[in-house]
């Protein structure tokens, strides 16, 4: 009912009226721009999570990325009766995932950049140890950038800063303080792979063969279509009215 008076008010401010013979485009555009907003279709910038699969997963709009709500759904499914898992079964995991009829799901990537390897540090700015340079890694962008989490180490280098620790999880279940895996083997000795420990902030390379835990997550927004199919309803039902209204003015 809300929506329907929305609609009919939005209509009032086209300037279509007997008087006028054209319809300001300007006029049309905030018109179109305001009800995508009260139908729910258009995301604010700002928005950073956004809930999808009837709440089973979030889209990052920054990242571009969709995690599963549940951080342990190894568990939770029933797959796995703890959710540690050696890296290869976490992506075995990961790679047979169907979660509410999607497909397609990994685990979250890491970049090796500068030296092969890990170029540690507790102040930042490289890709291993603490407070790491956020775009080689998407479990690490989710921790420091979207959860707003701190490491255990400052940016000086100082050692257990306040607030340090996984002390923010959002609307995410079930996430673990300890390892997770990535998909990316390390590249220095494929006996490892990179990881990251959401208990401190600490992104590094264990073993293959150690057991931590999977977080799948999946490229882009799950929920994406070129056109919402009701913006186009919407529209067509625009165009018509105004159809009409000029038809009424030529008679």
């Amino acid at each position: 009912m809300k929506k329907h008076k929305t609609i009919l008010t939005l209509i009032k401010h086209l300037n279509v009226n007997k008087g006028r013979k054209v319809v300001k485009k300007q006029s049309l555009k905030v018109a179109i721009s305001v009800c995508l907003i009260s139908l729910g279709l258009a995301g604010s910038a700002d928005a950073a999570l956004v809930s999808r699969l009837g709440g089973q997963a979030y889209y990052d709009t920054v990242a571009d990325l969709t995690w599963l709500a549940d951080a342990n759904y190894a568990q939770t499914s029933g797959y796995d009766a703890d959710g540690l898992m050696t890296w290869q079964q976490a992506n075995d995991w990961a790679a047979q995932l169907t979660v509410g009829g999607v497909s397609g799901w990994r685990l979250p990537d890491t970049i090796d950049t500068g030296t092969p390897g890990c170029n540690y540090s507790n102040t930042g700015g490289t890709d291993c140890g603490y407070n790491v340079d956020t775009t080689t890694g998407e479990l690490a962008n989710l921790y420091y950038n979207v959860l707003g989490n701190l490491a255990f180490y400052d940016t000086s280098g100082n050692p257990a800063q306040a607030g340090w620790g996984l002390q923010n999880t959002g609307p995410f279940s079930n996430v673990q303080s300890y390892y997770y895996w990535s998909a990316t083997e390390y590249a220095p000795n494929r006996n490892d792979a990179w990881g990251f420990y959401m208990g401190t902030g600490y992104q590094s390379y264990p073993n293959k063969d150690l057991s931590y835990y999977g977080w799948a997550v999946q490229s882009g927004d799950v929920s994406a279509v070129p056109v919402p199919a009701a913006v186009w309803l919407f529209g067509s039902g625009l165009l018509g009215l105004l159809g009409i209204a000029k038809r009424k003015r030529l008679s």
